[in-house]
């Protein structure tokens, strides 16, 4: 089993940044696709970020404006987030898998930190 925390979120205003960062515990964290998935008020859950192996994917609507990463040694993986937008403002969750999806039913979710974006 294993454990993800997610940290970082927060209240900014549009235009600013934010560093989310999601810790795992209980298993070998390099093995793992890492992600990032984001669901607002009324809305449902929408993917934003993965890391599989050294590969990074991103929904379009974030490309260039976030980054994913991750740090094996600390078992890490952070979504640097630039150029925050009002429409940004969700709960966001970090995942994790086994199998090396990135969507779908992945196997790890954390408990989600709320990112807050005023205009």
């Amino acid at each position: 089993q294993v454990q993800l925390v997610e940290s970082g979120g927060g209240l900014v205003q549009a235009g600013d940044s934010l560093r989310l960062s999601c810790t795992a515990s209980g298993r070998t964290f390099s093995s793992l696709s890492m992600g990032w998935f984001r669901q607002a008020p009324g809305k449902e859950r929408e993917f934003v970020a993965a890391v599989r192996w050294s590969l990074t994917y991103y929904a379009e609507d974030v490309k260039g404006r976030f980054t994913i990463s991750r740090d094996n040694a600390k078992n890490t993986v952070y979504l640097q987030m630039n150029g925050l937008k009002p429409e940004d403002t969700a709960v966001y969750y970090c995942t994790g898998d086994t199998k090396g999806r990135i969507t779908g039913s992945l196997d790890f979710w954390g408990q989600g930190t709320q990112v807050t974006v005023s205009s």
